[in-house]
């Protein structure tokens, strides 16, 4: 206990000072220079910002790990060991730690994302992400708290294994989230060369799209850019646009309100469900 909430306190302090560096930086810098600080559903954001960033991160924490303890205790059985046993970098230095588990849970993180578009039932959920039309910094925590149990459950044991230093693993939420928040943020940056290695708003900005530009979206990137042009997905128009709208197709029908959005894809499974018993 005493461990986990020492991890989450230096994180809830890097999320406010983040939060705070990227609005200060869109009210010097603004891309969008007509978009207010109260743009539509602020409200709505600032609740996603305490849910899914604070409350949602200690629930997952603490039912992962009750589930790798029944895990272990499982596989202990059967004479199997641990999969935290397998600690692949334990011996490895910090800085290459570092790099090997930002690549790794980048590439993973790319998968999942790009998941969420192709598969019908996991795009349900994601579609409250893509719901918001006007972008800036706090807009990267409006997403749906079931896609973080998706991320936790398809990364977790790829991760486990590798067997990395808590502190490089805490390192690397803040720089992740850091990176994430700017990519929403209203700034008008595109890091010039290294835009093939780094995602950015100019980048992002196209992910939000109302209109796709691949067959199931584009710009996959969370935080290195690299996977989308190596594996096609990248877009990037040569000029200053920006899109025309963002969402996606039939946003119309979506709901508006905060319940009807936490409850749209349950709904929209038991629909399904119903459907397929017929």
């Amino acid at each position: 206990m005493i461990k986990l909430f020492g991890q989450i306190f230096p994180f809830w302090i890097g999320t406010v000072s983040i939060g705070a560096a990227c609005f200060f930086l869109e009210r010097i810098w603004p891309w969008r220079k007509a978009q207010k600080v109260g743009r539509r559903q602020i409200g709505q954001d600032v609740f996603y910002l305490v849910f899914n960033g604070h409350f949602v991160g200690i629930a997952l924490a603490f039912v992962s790990g009750w589930l790798f303890y029944y895990l272990t205790t499982l596989l202990g059985m059967f004479d199997i060991g641990s999969p935290q046993e397998v600690d692949l970098l334990v011996n490895w230095s910090l800085a290459s730690q570092f790099v090997v588990l930002f690549l790794v849970r980048d590439l993973l993180e790319w998968c999942v994302h790009n998941l969420l578009h192709r598969v019908p039932c996991l795009w349900e959920i994601h579609k409250l992400h893509h719901s918001i039309e006007e972008l800036d910094w706090i807009g990267n925590f409006r997403f749906h708290w079931l896609e973080l149990v998706v991320y936790k459950a398809l990364t977790f044991l790829p991760l486990i294994v590798l067997g990395v230093d808590p502190a490089v693993q805490l390192w690397i939420g803040l720089i992740a989230m850091a990176i994430g928040n700017l990519n929403h943020s209203n700034l008008n940056i595109s890091w010039g060369p290294l835009r093939y290695v780094l995602n950015s708003p100019r980048m992002h900005v196209w992910h939000h799209d109302a209109e796709n530009h691949g067959k199931s979206g584009q710009n996959f990137a969370v935080v290195f850019s690299l996977w989308d042009w190596i594996f096609r997905t990248a877009y990037w128009p040569r000029d200053e646009q920006q899109p025309e709208q963002l969402g996606f197709e039939g946003m119309s029908k979506y709901p508006k309100d905060l319940t009807g959005r936490l409850m749209y894809p349950l709904r929209r499974w038991w629909r399904a469900l119903r459907q397929s018993e017929k």
